[in-house]
This record gives C-alpha cells, structure tokens and sequence, in this order.
C-alpha cells in the first residue's frame, strides 16, 4: 500500500499543475480563518462576523466542514488530471508492463483519493479547533468534541466525490470533457428532480433524488445559515419556520459509501475490458 501511494505521489509532485492546485486547495482552506477578520460599520450597526457566533463550538464543525468542501473541485482538478495523464502520457501501459496490475493501478488511485480526503479532514479539524479556542464562547470540552460527526461526513463526502472524478477520468480519458461531464451530470440530477417534483410530487422528488450521487453527497453536509441565532430572529420576525434537521445520518453516509464502491468497482471493469 505504502509502495502504491509512493508510485502516485512522485507522479502528482513531479506535475507543476498538480502541485500547485494542490497547494492552492489548503492555501484556501486558511483563508476560512480570514472570515473571522469580516467587520464594517454602518452607522450606529457595528458588524463582525466571528461575533455572529459562527466560530462557537459544536457549530463550528458544521460551518467550516461545509465551507471547505466548496474548494473540494481544486483536488478534483488534480484526480480527473492525474488520471487523464495516465493514457496521455502512456504512464499506465509502462506501469502495467512493470508488472504493476490492473487491481493495483486502480488501488493506488483510491489509496490516493483516501489520502486526499484524509489529509483535508484533519487540517479542517485542526484549523476550526484553533479557531474554536480563539472566539468561541464555550470552552468545555464536552461541548467542544460534541458533533463531530460532521468531520466523518466531510471525510466521506471527499472519497465519495473523489472517487466519482477518478472513475470520469477513467471512462473519458480528457481532464476537460471528464470536469464538463461532471458540471452535466450536477444539471441532469437538477432536471431529473424538476421533471418528479413537476410530474408526480414533491415528496417523491426529495425521496428519489436523495439517492443521486451528487446530490447525496451534498445532503451528507446541510447548509449551516439556518442555525444562527441572527438568521432564526429575522425568520421568526417575518413568520417563517426554518427548523430544519441538520443532523447527519448513518443512512445518507450509507448511501455514499455505496456510490463510492460502485465508482470504485466500474472503474476496475473498465480497465479490464480496456486494450491499452
């Protein structure tokens, strides 16, 4: 294992692109820090934004897991690359014949999504601990290692999403059309859900759709906005219920990890039925 992940770093760090929109990736996972320096005045309205309490412990795991997995597309980038590169540069057909096989290949490209996906959730977890010390208003530790769950559904999210890219860039063999593919597939499951919610109901819509790849990789992290103080006072003011369920649940990691085997598997059987 440690050999395969060896053979796939020396491949992405000798790529001046993939080291650089590898580098930029984390470059703007601190940038989320940066959110704490949000303030302006207007008028007697003094506004800062870490004192909306987005930096409190627990809810800090939920905002800052889904903030970074919006930059997830830059290590996108690099797995439909890393794999387009593969046939482009004929490396895959000398690895073979180096007696590197078919399983093994298509191991060490999963390894190397694990990794990826590995390496963001600690820095994720780091980052948004210091920050959580720094202007939270609860200190105990009770409430600080408390739904961290969502950590396990950014990890998952990141593999699941990952190994979608690895299996576009396996299927087209094109880094542009595999990230055109992937923006089209986005609008099909948006299209699939308007025509349900259109033809037959809106419950049935939200209960198909929950099973489309993208879109239940989105549901694993809920948009965090609704759970603000500042955002419920304004919807009750204006009569709005917004008590939606944020929770994570083990039935939607579920459902991702199935996706993610199934990429993972196609991804295998293409290559073996591939002459390359």
């Amino acid at each position: 294992m440690v050999r395969l992940l060896h053979i796939e770093f020396i491949k992405l760090w000798n790529s001046r692109a993939s080291r650089f929109l590898i580098i930029s990736y984390f470059v703007l996972l601190c940038f989320i820090a940066l959110i704490a320096a949000i303030k302006f005045d207007i008028g007697p309205i003094n506004f800062h934004l870490a004192e909306q309490g987005i930096f409190n412990f627990p809810y800090i795991w939920h905002f800052n897991t889904f903030i970074a997995a919006v930059f997830k597309l830059f290590l996108a980038i690099v797995i439909v690359s890393m794999m387009a590169n593969e046939y482009s540069n004929k490396t895959i057909k000398q690895n073979l014949i180096d007696g590197l096989s078919k399983k093994e290949f298509v191991l060490s490209k999963f390894i190397t999504v694990v990794v990826f996906a590995g390496i963001s959730t600690v820095f994720i977890f780091v980052l948004s601990l210091i920050l959580g010390l720094v202007f939270s208003d609860y200190n105990e530790p009770s409430i600080i290692f408390s739904d961290l769950e969502y950590l396990i559904a950014f990890f998952v999210k990141l593999i699941g999403f990952f190994s979608f890219c690895l299996f576009l860039g396996m299927l087209i063999k094109r880094s542009a059309f595999a990230l055109g593919f992937l923006i089209l597939w986005q609008v099909l499951e948006g299209i699939g859900y308007g025509l349900m919610r259109w033809k037959i109901s809106e419950t049935v819509a939200d209960n198909v759709s929950r099973f489309f790849p993208l879109n239940a990789m989105s549901n694993l992290i809920k948009e965090p906005f609704s759970r603000l103080g500042a955002v419920k006072s304004v919807a009750t003011q204006i009569g709005e219920d917004i008590s939606y369920d944020f929770g994570v649940h083990w039935y939607e990691l579920l459902i991702v990890l199935i996706w993610t085997f199934i990429f993972i598997y196609t991804s295998y059987k293409l290559l073996q039925k591939r002459d390359l």
